[in-house]
């Protein structure tokens, strides 16, 4: 078996893919509460 050695692996497309992952996150959070604000304001 080869030899395993901390922080060897290249991770350059998962650190992209987290970073998509987490602005993804971010923006659907704010429209979901920007579409909850606008339920609540309609509905009053």
């Amino acid at each position: 078996m080869g030899e395993q050695t901390a922080g060897g692996m290249n991770i350059a497309a998962q650190e992209r893919t987290f970073a998509g992952f987490i602005t993804f996150s971010k923006r659907a959070a704010i429209a979901i509460a920007v579409f909850l604000v606008f339920l609540a304001l309609v509905n009053g």
